[in-house]
């Protein structure tokens, strides 16, 4: 079998669809499935040519659409050297065209005599793109009208028309149901999101991320690793910091006292133990959002610096070291479709703090590997709360179940599995 990706962009700071395709691909070639990948990207971008698979850059893409005159004759000469084709993501471009490719190429087809080449299988992966956040989150009404419109004259169309649409969860095969009509789509298939097995940890992941963040190599801190964008929470997540920080250290006691008061080793009083620093990683703080942020945390009383990280986006060896480094994981999301990186926190044994919104609450709630809560500040300020309040047995079990959870819902083979099968009833 061989598979046509289509996507808008390949670059790794536009967020998850583009490393799901870079982590299933390779667990698809070993049940002897071949991908290649079109994209929008500028055949000269950095990030292209360390992949081990063929990307086809075609770009860059124009204005909102992301608009590539050179996709559409791409795809009517070669999708016919494909078995399945998915389109990944909606709203834009690449969809249409892929959609408009194989109906020309459909008509043409019949016009031969029996027997032509069969066309390959239409699917369409939309990555969270159908939840209705979207259109109810403030801020969002000229997008969601405009969203709308689409709907009724193209992505309706897409995805009415596809094979079948392909989930990353049961979450969002449900949401994708509420926003547009008419959604009658031929087949919703939950193909999951595979995660592969993390590297093992290396005193050279430890000193790339020590290197960026030298003051933690002494102190326990928290991981966000995401892009830095409003939807995430983050500022929800600096205001709760910031409370119980200011909290902790009004109310932390003098060493000879707490000695007196806790003679245990093993006390589950968390006001006797270091406070954890907080570690704000990813792409976007050059951005107005991103800028805002830094100056809450420069701003806030008794943090700065010494509290609060902010060392960019962080890939390879240096994001491995950070996983491995933190205590736990924590994303308070308003709405997050899949989250690879909690996933990636799970692989690595850490428990994840996360909000309700994000659409694997109920895997990682099923097996105990982290902690739930509201995407609200009193949220988020319980989700810290709680773990910092939680004894080291009750973590322990805690970082167990976590690495439970990505073996049971997580991981890339059974996944790859998952979409073969998919695919193969096109």
């Amino acid at each position: 079998m061989k598979i046509l990706r289509v996507i808008g962009s390949m670059n790794p700071a536009s967020g998850g669809p583009c490393q799901g395709i870079r982590n299933s691909i390779p667990e698809l070639e070993k049940l002897g499935v071949s991908n290649e990948v079109v994209c929008l990207d500028s055949p000269e971008a950095a990030f292209l040519g360390k992949d081990e698979f063929t990307i086809h850059a075609l770009g860059p893409g124009k204005g909102p659409w992301n608009y590539s005159p050179k996709l559409s004759p791409w795809l009517l000469e070669n999708l016919p050297r494909f078995d399945a084709v998915i389109v990944h993501g909606l709203w834009l471009h690449h969809g249409y065209a892929v959609r408009s490719a194989l109906n020309k190429l459909r008509l043409k087809t019949t016009a031969t005599k029996p027997g032509g080449h069969k066309l390959p299988g239409f699917f369409v992966m939309p990555h969270g793109m159908l939840d209705p956040y979207f259109q109810k989150a403030a801020g969002r009404k000229l997008k969601a009208l405009r969203n709308w419109v689409y709907w009724k004259l193209i992505e309706g169309r897409i995805i009415n028309e596809a094979a079948g649409v392909l989930f990353t969860c049961e979450a969002e095969l449900s949401l994708a149901r509420e926003p547009f009509t008419p959604y009658f789509p031929k087949r919703e298939i939950n193909v999951g999101y595979g995660i592969p097995e993390p590297p093992q940890l290396t005193s050279s992941m430890e000193e790339s991320f020590f290197a960026l963040c030298p003051d933690l190599r002494t102190r326990p801190y928290l991981l966000f690793l995401s892009r830095i964008h409003e939807k995430k929470g983050i500022d929800l997540l600096l205001k709760a910091y910031a409370e119980l920080t200011m909290r902790h250290h009004l109310h932390k006691p003098v060493p000879e006292l707490a000695e007196a008061n806790d003679s245990s080793p093993n006390s589950t009083l968390a006001i006797t133990r270091e406070w954890p620093a907080l570690v704000i990683a990813g792409p976007g703080l050059d951005t107005p959002y991103g800028k805002t942020l830094q100056k809450q945390a420069e701003e806030t009383t008794l943090l700065g610096n010494r509290s609060i990280y902010f060392p960019g986006m962080l890939t390879g060896e240096t994001k491995w070291g950070a996983f491995y480094g933190c205590e736990a994981f924590i994303l308070p999301s308003h709405q997050e479709n899949f989250g690879i990186a909690v996933a990636e926190a799970l692989a690595c044994s850490k428990p994840v703090l996360i909000s309700d919104q994000v659409n694997i609450w109920r895997e990682i709630a099923q097996t105990g590997g982290g902690l739930l809560a509201k995407d609200t500040q009193e949220g988020t300020k319980e989700l810290l709360s709680t773990w910092t309040d939680l004894s080291e047995e009750e973590r322990g079990q805690m970082r167990s179940n976590a690495r439970t959870t990505y073996e049971a819902f997580f991981a890339i083979k059974p996944h790859a599995l998952r979409v073969w099968e998919a695919l193969k009833q096109s």
